[in-house]
């Protein structure tokens, strides 16, 4: 691996989003493919910080400073990706329960999920059951993910799972559920596909699930 994509890695992972931009740049100019600048520089980093997240090496705050120095990278890469046909891995549609503000865990998941190269829709706080199910059929969506931190909000998953089901696009849809009350057999009680503890074991679940 070039010196150049192990510096985009660390600058990354030290959340230094102004370099990460202008070693990207300079990557791009030096001729490295998009591709392998965003597998082996930006993502290699996230990786990194993911699985300290997981350890608990690294903590949230780090963890966004990271991912939004990834962003920064990317944004230079994305046009050169859609040039070069380079296809994101599939699409999920996030959102909060209908009836939950709290968006801090979902916003990590995104940053997981984009971290590993998947194209994620975010529908905010708040949303209502049909909303997912729109966004989903809306976008081609592979994984619907919900999220809820209070107790009283996660019926609304139920909610959630049901109009996926009842829906014209039942057979293409995971549901991938997770916040601090939610548990495996509340996920497993609800028919939900598949339950996570952390935003790391989310992103690669939904990675196996578009793969």
């Amino acid at each position: 691996m070039s010196e150049l994509l192990q510096e985009i890695s660390a600058q990354l992972q030290a959340g230094k989003a102004p370099k990460v931009k202008e070693l990207v740049q300079q990557a791009v100019e030096e001729g490295l493919s998009p591709q392998t600048i965003l597998e082996e520089g930006l993502l290699a980093g996230m990786n990194i910080i993911g699985a300290k997240f997981k350890n608990n090496e690294v903590f949230v705050p780090e963890v966004l400073v990271a991912a939004r120095a990834m962003n920064r990278g990317i944004e230079v890469l994305r046009p050169l990706l859609a040039d070069a046909g380079v296809e994101e891995k599939g699409t999920v549609i996030l959102g909060t329960v209908k009836g939950d503000l709290h968006d801090i865990g979902k916003n990590l998941v995104r940053m997981m999920m984009e971290g590993k190269g998947l194209k994620v829709v975010d529908l905010g706080v708040d949303v209502p059951a049909s909303a997912f199910v729109d966004a989903a059929r809306e976008h081609n969506a592979r994984i619907v993910g919900c999220s809820a931190l209070l107790a009283s909000t996660m019926n609304e998953m139920k909610s959630v799972v049901e109009a996926v089901r009842s829906s014209d696009i039942s057979d293409k849809v995971k549901i991938m559920v997770g916040g601090a009350p939610v548990t495996e057999a509340f996920a497993a009680s609800i028919g939900a596909d598949c339950y996570t503890a952390d935003a790391t074991s989310a992103a690669a679940a939904a990675v196996d699930f578009c793969a």
